[in-house]
């Protein structure tokens, strides 16, 4: 295992995709925070031609609280993508790049491999949410936004990580998919279509039970009046995560890689 975490470690510092991702993560905090810089003064926005004349937002309080849900919630939505790119470049780059072969002759289990990429997967995704928390307290302090207390920073800050979390777990079976398509085209199609159901789904009012919504839910996407997904939705979530990772682990050791 620590031969596999090793490897995997220098497969990702000789990549571009983790400066991709905090990119994008980064993206997401400023885009919040001008949401924020919007709703705080609309009249100023316009005179900066950031709001159209007729163009209104709601949804949001601008104030520290306010912010912090927006950023919960992009580590929701956005994170469904960019965790999901995260595991299909994990597992389908040993196919695009025929080093599966060669992988899977090394004196390492199998099991230890894949195990090593969720590791890796999971690390990433929590150095990203603490990312994005961190922009998002040095933006609002930037904005001077209204509301700050420690308590509330703490239990926002603590709302990004879990959602983020929560996310990651999802994308699971996407490490399957990479697997099973030897390669990113069938994953990242079946990334697109759960990214688009988890908003048909959750838009119908049955999010709850469909693991890819719950993590928006739990973010408070539907607004303060909602309830957050009760025991049943983490319990899908938690289900899923261990399908998707059991079913990945089994077929690595199970499948025909001659034409890896």
């Amino acid at each position: 295992m620590r031969e596999a975490l090793w490897a995997e470690l220098l497969k990702v510092r000789r990549s571009r995709l983790p400066w991709i991702t905090a990119l994008a993560i980064t993206i997401a905090a400023l885009v919040c925070g001008m949401f924020m810089f919007i709703l705080a003064d609309p009249a100023r926005a316009r005179a900066f031609g950031l709001l159209g004349g007729k163009a209104q937002l709601s949804g949001a309080s601008a104030d520290w609280h306010g912010y912090l849900t927006l950023l919960a919630q992009a580590a929701a939505v956005g994170g469904l993508g960019i965790y999901g790119l995260i595991a299909i470049w994990l597992f389908g780059r040993e196919f695009s790049d025929h080093t599966a072969t060669d992988l899977l002759a090394l004196p390492t289990s199998r099991t230890a491999l894949v195990a090593a990429k969720f590791t890796i997967a999971a690390i990433w995704t929590l150095l990203l949410a603490l990312l994005l928390a961190g922009l998002g307290l040095s933006i609002g302090t930037l904005l001077a936004l209204p509301g700050w207390s420690a308590p509330t920073a703490i239990d926002s800050a603590a709302r990004i990580v879990a959602t983020a979390a929560l996310t990651m777990l999802t994308t699971t079976p996407l490490a399957l998919a990479a697997s099973i398509g030897r390669g990113y085209l069938s994953a990242v199609g079946v990334l697109f279509a759960l990214v688009f159901a988890a908003q048909v789904i959750a838009a119908l009012g049955y999010g709850a039970v469909f693991p890819w919504s719950v993590p928006a839910l739990y973010a408070g996407i539907t607004g303060p009046d909602q309830d957050p997904p009760g025991p049943l939705g983490l319990l899908l979530v938690a289900a899923t995560a261990a399908t998707g990772a059991v079913s990945t682990a089994a077929w690595w050791n199970r499948a025909d890689h001659t034409r890896s």
